[in-house]
């Protein structure tokens, strides 16, 4: 993808995004390329300088780590919850419920459940939790 610098006839400027240089020029001969203002097809590339990122210092701590308080309290959150429960996937809604109905024994799970699937464990009385992280899925 390339990004030009657009002016028309009327002295309109503009941007536009193309597949490739070629793809403009076959565009643009064709008269497929308009004014985004005016709809005008007399349209020429502008002047441009080219995007050069700035050299950067390296982050202070590797991007993986937890950036805040708050961050830190909710890593810490999720390892002892991952650590302490089993994850039962999208199985969760059946082991909630058979515990629940002392089917099976009591232990702390974790895994999706659908909205309406959670808000009828609610109705039925078995005490269920959002978690503030999805599971399975890696932290950012």
């Amino acid at each position: 993808m390339i990004r030009y610098s657009l002016d028309c006839a009327e002295g309109h400027r503009f941007e536009s995004w193309f597949q490739s240089a070629d793809a403009f020029d076959k565009l643009h001969a064709a008269g497929l390329v308009a004014c985004a203002i005016c709809g005008g097809s007399d349209v020429a590339k502008g002047l441009m300088a080219p995007a050069v990122a700035p050299d950067r210092a390296p982050p202070a701590r590797p991007l993986s780590q937890p950036a805040s308080p708050a961050e830190q309290a909710l890593a810490e959150l999720r390892r002892r919850i991952e650590a302490e429960s089993e994850d039962v996937g999208l199985r969760f809604v059946k082991e909630a419920r058979d515990m629940h109905d002392g089917l099976t024994p009591r232990r702390a799970i974790r895994g999706e459940a659908r909205l309406d699937e959670a808000k009828k464990l609610i109705e039925e009385g078995v005490p269920i939790a959002p978690l503030p992280f999805v599971p399975g899925r890696k932290a950012n």
